[in-house]
């Protein structure tokens, strides 16, 4: 089987023709994608690193006694409190995040701080800073044109650097806009169900981002897209690879990747067609970095790597498992199974709908239940339909 470029799905324009129907939907790159202001935005990971490692460089961490460092209040504005550090005369300003931070380390409500008076809210931190029961703080300081405050974490937090992220990236997929397989992904044209992998990459289009507290980076091996079987209507049943992952070296959020196989990415930047789907997440704990190392960055590299033959013949088995003849085959299926009898009414009326007959085989039954999961309102009551598909799929495997 040919997995490479799959001509029978082209059409003139160089983009192929694509079911979204099936799979799984998944919104985390929209949602990043929609919140991005500008000045979050990158047009190659060229760009993304540099900004990212020269923040690193003009920063500094230490671990200093919390009863050592001095509150000094200049305004009425908490927020803008000053922080004198053991060993430096000028007060340095935490962020609105590192604010919270400090605050919720020394067992004081950031947003009632903030209400107060600048000398109260002062007076408040100080006698946190002063009882600190862990007795010591890292703290992440930068500095541009002033010196900030970045990050105020406990002594055992294990920094994993943005610009770690985005080198481990880069590694693979070089600039991520064109010069590997790796690149920003194109957009499907709902109108004709073509899915064009060459897009301009812009402010609007880009799947590169960083702020003040984080980076996340999506990627795509559109230009190289896959069969694994064939659409009711005979056409080929189209795929490709796409990773995406993020970080916070100030401690908002784990470091994480998820790899999967998707069929399309529209305009906003929702994944549709998601098939596979795997996640590793580092908590920033003492010894993340060497987790980093050791487990996330070498799947990366071995995702970028690998051959679709696994997943390809894992859709191939699925396809050919018949489980169901009748639609008492069905019931009983999808009852064992955990599903309740409105469940399964549906997701067999959805098969029935999209496919033009009952479902019998596996692949039928997961997509079925993928279908009816993306329905749910709840996003739990969702994951757990989804868990279940999954579930199903790697079994047939």
């Amino acid at each position: 089987m040919n997995t490479e470029i799959i001509d029978a799905g082209r059409d003139m324009s160089g983009g192929y023709k694509v079911d979204v129907s099936h799979g799984e939907n998944v919104d985390r790159v929209s949602s990043e994608w929609f919140s991005r202001p500008d000045d979050e935005r990158y047009l190659s990971l060229d760009d993304l690193f540099a900004s990212v490692k020269g923040r690193a460089e003009r920063s500094r961490t230490r671990t200093v006694a919390s009863a050592a460092i001095r509150v000094e209040a200049h305004r009425d504005n908490p927020e803008k409190l000053g922080l004198v550090l053991p060993g430096t005369d000028e007060p340095v300003a935490p962020t609105h995040w590192s604010f919270g931070q400090l605050s919720s380390l020394v067992g004081a409500p950031a947003a009632y701080l903030r209400q107060l008076p600048a000398p109260l809210a002062g007076i408040n931190l100080q006698y946190g800073l002063t009882n600190h029961r862990a007795e010591q703080i890292k703290t992440m300081e930068v500095a541009d044109g002033r010196t900030e405050l970045r990050a105020v974490t406990g002594p055992d937090y294990g920094r994993i650097y943005d610009h770690e992220l985005v080198s481990a990236v880069q590694r693979i997929a070089g600039n991520g806009i064109g010069d590997t397989r790796w690149k920003v992904p194109g957009v499907l044209d709902w109108s004709t169900g073509i899915y064009n992998p060459r897009v301009d990459v812009t402010k609007e289009t880009t799947t590169l981002y960083a702020s003040d507290r984080d980076v996340f980076l999506f990627l795509v091996d559109d230009l190289n897209p896959i069969e694994a079987g064939l659409l009711p209507d005979g056409s080929p049943d189209l795929y490709f690879r796409g990773f995406y992952c993020w970080n916070s070296e100030v401690g908002a959020k784990t470091l994480g990747i998820a790899s999967f196989y998707l069929r399309a990415v529209c305009q906003n930047r929702n994944l549709w067609g998601v098939e596979d789907f795997q996640e590793i997440t580092i908590r920033h704990s003492k010894y993340a970095a060497s987790r980093f190392a050791h487990e996330a960055a070498p799947a990366l590299s071995r995702f970028a790597e690998s051959s679709p033959a696994p997943f390809i013949d894992g859709i191939r088995a699925a396809r050919e498992m018949i489980v169901a003849r009748s639609d008492e085959d069905r019931q009983d299926f999808l009852r064992k199974r955990g599903f309740s009898k409105a469940e399964t009414g549906r997701i067999v009326e959805t098969v029935l709908a999209e496919e033009g007959r009952p479902p019998e085989s596996v692949f039928d039954f997961v997509q079925g239940i993928t279908a009816v999961a993306r329905s749910k309102s709840q996003q739990d009551a969702r994951l757990v339909m989804e868990g279940k598909a999954k579930a199903l799929l790697e079994k047939a495997r």
